[in-house]
């Protein structure tokens, strides 16, 4: 019997899986059985639910938390993950305290045991797996929405719904369209976030951001929750440190609410896998907000602070209260560079663009409609997900210095990081690349697509528009459902397929969307281009 068993992110094991004592992304066997726990225990959550109790405010939380805290990269920690599991368990029990016969548990709402999954057939396996991946990374955008006071109750209905399919269903007649509603409630649970954060912090607008860390105190802030940025920054207001976004948070800096504080100066380093090395001797704290927290280094773990659902053993955890004081001292302790420190982004670069949502974007579609009829705009690559340190991943980098002059490359996510220091000029007085936000923020991308296809009369598969997507972890399995799910053909991916898409699912998918996975970038601009 192996130690453990995961295969949900793209650098699992010889693509097939993690079963030694610790994955690759550094969680270990005992916190592997622990999120699989959890993950059962939501089973067990939802199956009361469909017995026909009533989930409160609370429940929701738990059940989105829950499933948020077991994506890669958020929580390390066996601790906190039990805790979360008795959290789960103490609302079941509130909503199921026995049966009302004998007033003993009745056995229906218990615990789900994931082996079941993992040692079921392979195409069983593989349609639960890219429901409950799905159903995660469906739960992060819940999460952020949530916070900031926006919620849905069809999206939290769907969450049960899903769950209880996961210990119940074992056809793929039941499973299959269980994996293309995710994709569709998805949709409505980016659109929740999307308006979130809108209508919070405003509609961003494009900015330059700088990279090079001004002298002084200073405070990293990395993940993707903008309400516990918008809390640090109002609580280092005119202390003299200074905030720099890094990672996912880079977005951040086109909000107007956010951007209207004078020390949010700039972005600190390149993409999320890179911290162990960028993070390695910087004389500042790093607060770490949501997924994408590495095993930090013994020489630096003393200036990583967590927060909301991330969790590592041995660091400071900011709570619920947000009083980020342990932070703002240990920036004024380290003190930050003596003189301005230039850094730059992979290829180079001194700065980097942002902002260009669905708002910015579409307000001047006239104008892109225009010019892509006049012929001066030939082609929209979507070239966005994920990164990762697997080897591979500079296709995106010499895929995007590889397309027309006359293309717009629209982005998003921090696999942006492989090429958004480029200066690629504009083309028809418009930026060559177009960062339009977080992986939350696909939303945008979407919006945009669907407007441009309803301008010029025509479906979103006959634009000059072709998706080269990036994965690694959960958030871009539900984006990859909701593009399904809008019936998006002629997606390549990579840098490898997922370990957990069986030959037949796989098959099935080639066949109704003709998804691929990446070559060359000159075999795939080639290909790509032809349909033009």
């Amino acid at each position: 019997m192996s130690d453990m068993f995961c295969f949900q992110c793209e650098q699992t094991a010889g693509c097939t899986g993690c079963t030694g004592k610790a994955g690759v992304c550094g969680k270990t066997a005992d916190v592997a059985r622990l999120q699989d726990q959890l993950t059962g225990a939501l089973v067990g959550l939802a199956r009361s639910v469909a017995g026909g109790n009533v989930p409160t405010a609370d429940t929701d939380k738990a059940m989105i938390s829950g499933l948020f805290t077991t994506i890669t990269n958020v929580n390390f920690n066996s601790s906190t993950i039990q805790a979360m599991i008795d959290e789960v368990h103490a609302q079941k029990d509130m909503l199921s305290p026995g049966c009302t016969a004998c007033g003993s548990p009745c056995g229906q709402n218990d615990d789900y045991d994931m082996d079941e999954v993992w040692n079921a057939n392979e195409d069983i396996r593989s349609l639960k797996s890219l429901i409950l991946f799905g159903l995660r990374g469906m739960a992060a955008y819940a999460y952020h929405a949530m916070v900031l006071g926006y919620t849905d109750a069809d999206v939290n209905e769907f969450f049960y719904r899903a769950m209880f399919a996961i210990g119940y269903e074992d056809t793929m007649e039941a499973l299959l369209p269980m994996v293309l509603k995710t994709g569709e409630v998805n949709l409505k649970c980016m659109a929740l976030l999307d308006k979130a954060n809108t209508q919070t912090y405003g509609t961003p607008t494009p900015v330059t951001v700088p990279l090079t860390i001004e002298k002084g105190p200073f405070i990293v802030i990395s993940g993707h929750d903008l309400y516990d940025l918008k809390a640090l920054l109002e609580q280092t207001e005119g202390k003299g440190i200074n905030i720099y976004t890094h990672g996912e948070m880079l977005p951040a800096h086109a909000y107007p609410e956010l951007k209207k504080y004078a020390h949010l100066k700039g972005n600190f380093g390149t993409a999320w896998q890179n911290q162990q090395k960028e993070f390695d001797s910087i004389p500042a704290p790093v607060l770490f907000t949501t997924n994408c927290l590495m095993p930090p280094k013994a020489s630096y773990i003393d200036r990583v602070y967590t927060t909301e659902v991330v969790s590592y053993p041995g660091l400071v955890h900011i709570g619920e209260d947000k009083d980020f004081t342990p932070v703002i001292e240990k920036a004024l302790e380290l003190g930050g560079y003596s003189e301005d420190k230039a850094l730059t982004g992979i290829n180079g670069g001194h700065e980097v663009t942002t902002g260009f949502g669905h708002g910015t974007v579409l307000s001047v579609a006239d104008q892109v409609v225009a010019e892509v009829k006049k012929g001066e705009i030939s082609h929209f690559f979507l070239v966005g997900g994920c990164d990762g340190a697997k080897p591979g991943r500079n296709y995106y980098t010499e895929f995007v210095k590889q397309t027309p002059s006359d293309s717009i490359i629209l982005t998003l996510a921090c696999g942006k990081y492989r090429f958004n220091d480029l200066d690629l000029g504009t083309v028809a007085g418009l930026p060559r690349i177009m960062d339009m936000g977080q992986c939350n923020d696909a939303f945008s991308a979407i919006q945009v697509a669907v407007a441009l296809a309803d301008a010029f009369g025509c479906s979103v598969n006959e634009l000059p528009l072709s998706f080269v997507l990036s994965w690694y972890e959960q958030k871009a399995v539900c984006i990859l459902l909701t593009l399904l799910h809008l019936g998006i053909q002629n997606i390549l991916l990579g840098p490898s397929l997922p370990a957990f898409i069986s030959p037949n699912v796989l098959n099935y998918l080639v066949e109704h969307y003709h998804i691929a996975p990446i070559s060359t970038p000159e075999a795939d601009l080639q290909k790509l281009l032809k349909k033009d």
